[in-house]
């Protein structure tokens, strides 16, 4: 038998108002939020994954959750599942920016808010969620490009740097890739010789930057990692064809998760740019903004910062992912 989620909280009003239920009945029903998660591609992707548990918990709120193995078509598929349970919110983290308008708006449709969480989507209509919480990936694709630019600034002749992307048509493969290419452009020395997707993954990671060191190899001088992962998956094939990660390849990654900063330590990853996953408190908070009528503003920040292998050491027993 199906529950409509609704019409429940409407007969648990009536009867609290008419004395017959205490009047607090309808204040300890518990929120339901339903959860779409991208996958477990990663370090970074199994801390927010972490932090939404948590945090939902912590905040009492029923959660239901579900990975989609980094495929677009399993978050469709959890999405309008949860439209079915009639869930209180939807909240989840795109696969690809594009292909979200049918199930946005069938979410719309049946007047469950929806929460962007750490990546957005392509969309000309905004009202079909209500807000975007995360990362600024094009920010954090300059902030890479200035480390580079300043810590090149003296070299003579050009600079052939290799790029790791991230998965095909991602918001943060998108948006890193431009906001680097903003900055390097601006020197010519600076040319991005290769560019190919590594998929977020270790694994990919290594055998992408096996195939460049084989096409390449010594005229790499820089690494451009979309995600720590990749980077470390990168320092094992670099390691592996003889060369010495971090000083035969200057190499630069974004996230900022334990095992960068391990890689720091070692002295085999040069920077890394922070992106937290940490955004479980915050999407609760915003869960119950919504359902109590708060306004959100379109576009939540994430403020992050920048570390280089210098400062790796005191930074990593506070780092919390």
């Amino acid at each position: 038998m199906t529950i409509d989620r609704r019409a429940f909280t409407g007969a648990v009003a009536t009867l609290a108002l008419a004395g017959w239920l205490p009047s607090n009945a309808l204040a300890q029903k518990k929120l339901v939020l339903g959860f779409a998660q991208v996958g477990a591609e990663s370090e970074w992707r199994t801390a927010n994954t972490e932090s939404i548990k948590s945090a939902a918990k912590e905040a009492g709120i029923e959660l239901k959750f579900s990975d989609a193995q980094q495929k677009q078509e399993n978050q469709i598929k959890a999405i309008r599942s949860y439209i079915a349970q009639k869930v209180d919110v939807i909240a989840f983290s795109p696969v690809v920016e594009s292909g979200w308008e049918t199930v946005l708006r069938e979410a719309k449709a049946a007047k469950i808010p929806v929460i962007l969480t750490d990546r957005a989507v392509s969309t000309k209509d905004d009202s079909l969620y209500v807000t975007f919480m995360g990362s600024d990936f094009v920010e954090e694709g300059r902030k890479a490009g200035r480390w580079l630019v300043e810590k090149m600034k003296d070299q003579k002749g050009e600079v052939n740097i290799v790029e790791l992307q991230g998965t095909v048509g991602s918001a943060p493969a998108i948006d890193r890739k431009k906001g680097f290419e903003e900055i390097v452009k601006a020197d010519p020395k600076f040319k991005i010789i290769r560019s190919k997707t590594g998929d977020f993954t270790r694994v990919k990671g290594k055998e992408v930057m096996e195939a460049f060191l084989k096409a390449d190899g010594k005229k790499i001088n820089v690494l451009f990692a979309h995600n720590d992962d990749m980077a470390i998956g990168a320092i094992q094939a670099i390691e592996e064809a003889g060369l010495k990660p971090a000083k035969d390849i200057t190499i630069i990654s974004i996230d900022g998760v334990k095992g960068a900063f391990e890689a720091m330590i070692a002295g085999k990853l040069n920077v890394t740019v922070e992106c937290s996953p940490l955004l479980g408190p915050q999407l609760m908070q915003a869960v119950k903004d919504i359902k109590a009528d708060k306004p959100l503003p379109k576009r939540i920040v994430t403020e992050e910062g920048i570390f280089p292998m210098e400062v790796a050491s005191k930074e990593f027993p506070s780092r919390k992912y």
